[in-house]
């Protein structure tokens, strides 16, 4: 079955970024964040045993749940997650994974930063561009970068918190990918109870926004 990756993020305003040091632990939080409703999990290849660990998760995903690998750089990062069960691919930059991702029909969130990188992205099969770092340009950085693309649909990714959600919503991002403010260590052997009431907190957030 064919997973719209866009419309998803759209629905739910949320993707998750799993990455910390330990396989066991990096399970635990993203079926943590799933059962607090978090519905879209990466897991960043980065993670050590992030194809088991996403392949852990996706066996205990609940059923709309969406997992995919972050991080993924290569043709042969592709075939490795593809093998694992991912169901979507982000990356951090235009890279060969891109291409490859799509030519296998797997749905690919592709990192960039300028406009010249968000429409290559686009040229070589991504769906959606994450705006990555989002931090260094704000909200007015990713309006300025949507208004000769407003076909493109953006996530914003890097530093955001619960404070600026809001602000990148409403200048257009679909979603907000969120690592350390949502998952801070839980993925190296942290906090989980922490995690899921931050989970909490992004989850009546994001669902307090409509689309725009």
């Amino acid at each position: 079955m064919t997973v719209d990756l866009t419309a998803e993020l759209a629905a739910t305003r949320l993707l998750a970024i799993i990455r910390g040091t330990d396989t066991a632990a990096a399970i635990a939080a993203g079926t943590a964040l799933l059962a607090e409703g978090v519905s879209i999990v990466e897991v960043a290849l980065t993670t050590p045993g992030a194809c088991d660990a996403i392949a852990a998760i996706r066996q205990a995903a609940p059923q709309g749940s969406l997992v995919g690998a972050g991080t993924v750089l290569t043709v042969a990062d592709v075939a490795d997650v593809a093998a694992a069960g991912a169901q979507f691919v982000v990356t951090p930059a235009v890279v060969e994974s891109i291409g490859e991702a799509a030519r296998r029909g797997l749905p690919v969130a592709a990192g960039a930063l300028t406009p010249t990188e968000a429409y290559a992205a686009v040229r070589q099969g991504a769906g959606v561009v994450k705006l990555f770092p989002a931090s260094v340009g704000g909200p007015a950085y990713l309006k300025a970068v949507r208004d000769p693309f407003p076909d493109i649909p953006f996530v914003a990714v890097g530093g955001v918190g619960l404070a600026e959600l809001p602000a990148y919503l409403a200048v257009g991002a679909i979603a907000v990918g969120v690592g350390g403010p949502l998952v801070g260590d839980a993925a190296s052997g942290g906090d989980l109870d922490a995690l899921r009431e931050r989970a909490r907190a992004y989850v009546a957030a994001t669902g307090g926004i409509p689309r725009p």
